[in-house]
Formats: structure tokens, C-alpha cells, sequence
């Protein structure tokens, strides 16, 4: 690895050291929040429920606005989704404004717009991380994110970002064959990239339990996978097996999913819940979603909730 990119997930590794101190310190801030740049995704996977094709991006301004209201909030993590966030024209000028706030900076893409030109820019703009996520070997009618389309943009991300980069893979309901994901994430490490394992969600964001196949193909990259599948261990497990998990879920305060709109939802499958307008959104209803227990939460697949609840699961009690 060259000497810059050394240099570089060296200091990422001090920010988030940083991050993680501070959440262990206080509670009144949000650690993840997943902001909403753009409706309007180039596909249309069929397990997917946060997309349209027609919506325009949100105006840079507005979005410049939305970034200082989380900055004010104490924000660590401020995740860039979509649709799909590429299509947004001013997205490199985004992440500039999160990283001048001091902000991690990440962005979650289906990848099929990277250039080694976009790479750059990214670059330039200081991206701190960006998620790439593969569902299949071959295109289908499920998902269009399959390795042969993508595997040039992955060699494009080896060669120029500066950014680390996760390839996410998905096992569950509509994956028709589970192996798939093995092969990519075997791609992945290949080429250097940090991997991680998605179950598939329905439209609740709730469990659809794995055969016995899927859950083979889970352990394995499972044990292949580093830290980040530690840290998730019993969580991911018990989903595995169609178990239930007992824990305090702190959407809407220590993670929440600031849509299009502007509106504060505890995540991008609670949507509606409880829909503030982030302007207006304060220390008040962040105490009061921290200390709410959540119904939904029990099955949810949604991996970036539970690891920003994670630093308080032994603290403060809900109901």
C-alpha cells in the first residue's frame, strides 16, 4: 500500500477513535444520521423501497443548511444516501461542507455511475468512507448490482480512492443463490476493501429468516470478515437463525434518517416516526426517542441502528 494511503486510514482511524470516545462519554448527540440528497435512483431493486425515478435533487443550499443543523447537534456520522446520491450534481460540494464541520463523512452508492474522474473528485472533496453493495454474480430481476457490471468500477476504487471503501453483500428472500455473495466478498478482499454481509429486509425493515444454505454461506464470510463482524457478532447471529434481539434500539437520538423533505424519521423503514423537520428537531425529542422502546425492534435488519445504539445498550433504561 502506498505510503499517502497508509497516511491517510491512519488519520481516519484517529477520527473515529475520536467518535467512539465521545459516544462513550455522552449521549446527547447523534452518533449516525443518514441524510437524504437525492429520491431518484438509475435502478430499481426490487427489495428496495427508497427510491423513485422522477424526484429532482435536493437544492445544494438547502442541504448546505440540513449539514449545519447536524453539525449543531453534536452529529459524528453523517451518512449520504438516496436514491442513489451519485446522481446528485452537487455531492462532492456536500461532503466538503460535512468534512469543514469536522464531520465523518460517508456515502452509500450502488456504484454503477464511479469514473475514475467521480473517484477523484470524491478524493478532493475528502471523502472519509463509501459503500458499495453487490447482490448477485449476473444482473436479475431482484437486483441490477451484480459483480459483472461492477467489478471494473471496484478495480477503479483499488487503483484511486483515497476513501476506504466497505462492499457490502446481501443473503435472504429474492437472493437466488446465496454462494454469490461468497464469490464477491473473496472479490473484495482481493482487491483490498473491507467487506460486510446484509439479511434481507421486508418492507418493515423486519427479519425474513435464512435457509440453512443461506445461513452456511453467513458463517463463512462471517469468519472472514474482520472486526466489524466481531463487534455485530451476536446480533447478526441471532437474525441468522430467525432469533429475535433484545436491546435498546436509540433510533431517533443517537441515529436517525433525515429524508428529502427535511424530516427526522427514526429510520428509512420507520418512516413517519416521528417526522419533525430537522430545523425544529432539539434535545427534547432526541431524550425522548432515546428513552422510547421500540416494537419494531426485536427483528429489524438494520445493521447501522443497532451499531450506533450499541455504545448505550447497558445504560438507561426505555419504555
Amino acid at each position: 500500500m502506498p505510503a499517502q494511503k497508509m497516511l491517510m486510514r491512519a488519520h481516519r482511524g484517529g477520527r473515529v477513535a475520536w467518535m467512539l470516545a465521545k459516544a462513550l462519554v455522552s449521549t446527547h448527540h447523534p452518533i449516525v444520521v443518514h441524510l437524504v440528497v437525492t429520491r431518484r435512483c438509475n435502478l430499481a431493486c426490487a427489495y428496495c423501497n427508497e427510491y423513485d425515478h422522477v424526484s429532482q435533487p435536493v437544492p445544494l443550499g438547502v442541504l448546505f443548511q440540513r449539514v449545519e443543523r447536524l453539525a449543531s447537534l453534536g452529529t459524528s456520522i453523517i451518512t449520504i444516501s438516496g436514491g442513489e446520491p451519485l446522481l446528485h450534481p452537487g455531492l462532492e460540494q456536500v461532503v466538503a461542507h460535512i468534512r469543514r464541520h469536522g464531520i465523518i463523512a460517508t456515502v452509500i452508492t450502488n456504484g454503477y455511475l464511479l469514473t475514475e474522474k467521480r473517484i477523484k473528485r470524491l478524493n478532493s472533496a475528502r471523502l472519509d468512507h463509501l459503500q458499495i453493495s453487490i447482490d448477485n454474480l449476473i444482473p436479475d430481476e431482484v437486483s441490477k448490482k451484480s459483480l459483472k457490471v461492477l467489478d471494473q468500477k471496484l478495480v477503479l476504487l483499488s487503483r484511486f480512492a483515497e476513501f476506504g471503501v466497505n462492499v457490502n453483500v446481501v443473503i435472504g428472500a429474492g437472493v437466488k443463490n446465496p454462494e454469490a455473495a461468497q464469490v464477491i466478498a473473496q472479490r473484495a478482499r482481493g482487491l483490498g476493501f473491507a467487506t460486510s454481509v446484509g439479511i434481507i429486509h421486508d418492507g418493515k425493515g423486519q427479519l425474513k429468516p435464512l435457509s440453512e444454505q443461506e445461513q452456511r454461506v453467513y458463517r463463512d464470510i462471517k469468519q472472514n470478515g474482520g472486526l466489524g463482524f466481531a463487534l455485530a457478532a451476536r446480533f447478526q447471529n441471532n437474525l441468522a437463525q430467525g432469533q429475535p434481539n433484545h436491546w435498546k434500539c436509540r433510533a431517533g437520538a443517537r441515529y436517525f434518517y433525515v429524508d428529502e423533505f427535511g424530516l427526522v424519521h427514526w429510520c428509512s423503514q420507520q418512516r413517519g416516526y416521528p417526522a419533525v423537520p430537522l430545523e425544529s428537531y432539539s434535545q427534547v425529542e432526541m431524550r425522548r426517542e432515546y428513552s422510547a422502546e421500540k416494537g419494531c425492534a426485536p427483528y429489524c435488519t438494520l445493521a447501522c441502528v443497532h451499531q450506533a445504539s450499541m455504545m448505550d445498550g447497558w445504560r438507561h433504561p426505555q419504555s
